[in-house]
This record gives C-alpha cells, structure tokens and sequence, in this order.
C-alpha cells in the first residue's frame, strides 16, 4: 500500500487522537460529577462511574446558605448578558467612527486603542480597584458590567477590519440621498457588520461568563457571585470538599456557553475573515 493511499487514514488517526486528548477533560468532568465523591480520585483515570450518582446534582444546586444555583446562574446571565451588550454595541460605534469618519488625530487614537489591547490586564487592577472604590461601587454589579460600555480594543479593531473592506461608495450613495453619518451607520453599515459584531458577541459572552477575578475583586456578597465564583465555594479547608457538587455545577456551567457556540458558530469565520460584502 502506497503512502498516497494511507495518508488519508493517517489524517484521521492523528487528527481523531487529538480530538480525544482535548475531549478528555470534559469527558472526565461529566463523569466525575457522576461519581461518588471518593471514587473521583480514587478511580481518577475511570471515565465509567460504578454507578450514577445523580444526587451530586441535588445537593450541588442546593447552594450555600440558603442561595440556590439558580441565583449564581441568574446573577452570571446577568452580568454577561449586560457587559456584551455594551461592549459590542460601543465598540461597533467606535470602530465605525475610526473607520469611517476622518478627523485629525484619528491616527493616534487608533494607535492608543491597538496599545491599550496589548497592555496586560494585571497593570490596571489595583488602579481600577481605587477607582471604583471612590465610586462607591464595590458589592455591586457596577464595576463588572458598566467599563464595558466604554468600548472593547479587540472588538474595536475586528469590527474596524470588517468595515473597512465594505465599500466606501455606498456612503457616498447615502450621502446624496440625504444620510447623515448616523443614518448611513444604522442603515448601511451596521446590517452589514452582524457577521463581526456576532462573533464579537460570543467571545465576550464567554469571556464575561468565565470570568474569576474581577467578581472576586469587586463582589462581597454570596448572593451577587456568579457562578464562576461559587464554584469555589464548595471547596472547604475546615471541612470535606464537596467535589462531585462542584463537578455537577460545574458541568451545568458549560451548558449556557456551549449552547451560543452551537447556535452562531457558522458566523466566527464570516466575523473573523475580512469579507464584508458576498462577491
């Protein structure tokens, strides 16, 4: 058998090897939040529980002190729902303004905008922490969604990218008939952008709904957490770990992420590729 005619079956081992290797800890993360709690490290290579221990769903979605799940997933859509909102509505704004609309400086703004993208995020925090503190918005949800309605650098510049390839004429078209530059926004570019500003939706859903750290800094009281933060939670140093709880939250937590992936998945390369008008 010749290597021409094997190298479609080598393609598929390899690329099915590693669609198992990257699998595998979801695989193990439902399993485990089927197990009893010491048969998950105990058995921890086992992806077969001895048997199914639907009752880690139960007590898990109990909660802590008398906060169900139901509040931490409400409290994650929330926050997720709001902060994506503003972040791709703002950019989508600005992006066409840098895009669009010349004006001196313009060059410069850009530039400081594609800086701030690469600046870390840990340089800002404690400024933040300060800021917001003189606010008088900590314990709430402020710190979390209103920074997003100030625009996104990532989202600016993808969004600037899929504007730029559509063609300037159509401007100038709905110029002659009357449109001002917020005419031509909402009714020539913006249906035009909703492949990019998709995309830009789903990667600050996720990004929202993952995030650990600012809930951590900014939110004090359990029945604000998201689920991000309650799922530490379960984890006691003064008492047993409840980790097939955690497990089954955790497994819950994937759902809501997972779902949007599934649905707009079909427009991430139409958002990311530069294509802003079908040929």
């Amino acid at each position: 058998m010749t290597y021409k005619k094997i190298q479609p079956y080598l393609y598929h081992i390899i690329v099915g090897a590693i669609a198992i290797v990257m699998i595998y800890p979801i695989l193990w993360l439902i399993s485990s939040s089927l197990k009893p709690n010491d048969e998950i490290f105990g058995n921890a290579f086992s992806l077969i529980p001895s048997h199914l221990e639907f009752n880690n769903y139960v007590t898990g979605w109990k909660g802590f002190a008398n906060t169900t799940f139901a509040t931490f997933f409400k409290n994650s859509l929330f926050i997720a729902s709001f902060a994506t909102i503003g972040a791709v509505c703002s950019s989508a704004l600005v992006a066409y303004g840098l895009a669009r609309i010349p004006f001196k400086g313009s060059a410069i703004l850009f530039t400081c905008v594609m800086g701030v993208m690469m600046l870390p995020n840990d340089v800002v925090v404690i400024p933040q922490y300060i800021m917001y503190s003189k606010l008088g918005w900590l314990s709430t949800f402020k710190p979390v969604i209103l920074p997003h309605y100030f625009a996104t650098p990532f989202f600016i510049f993808l969004i600037m990218q899929f504007i730029r390839t559509i063609p300037r004429e159509l401007d100038e078209a709905a110029k002659i008939d009357g449109c001002t530059k917020y005419s031509i926004f909402f009714r020539i570019i913006l249906p035009l952008i909703v492949p990019a500003m998709i995309t830009a939706t789903i990667f600050s859903f996720y990004w929202r709904w993952d995030d650990f750290l600012t809930p951590l800094l900014y939110l004090n009281r359990p029945e604000n957490y998201p689920v991000s933060l309650a799922l530490k939670l379960f984890l006691d140093a003064e008492s047993v770990n409840n980790w097939g709880g955690m497990f089954a939250m955790a497994t819950l937590s994937l759902l809501p992420i997972c779902t949007i992936f599934f649905i707009f998945q079909k427009y991430i390369v139409d958002g990311i590729s530069t294509s802003g008008l079908k040929q």
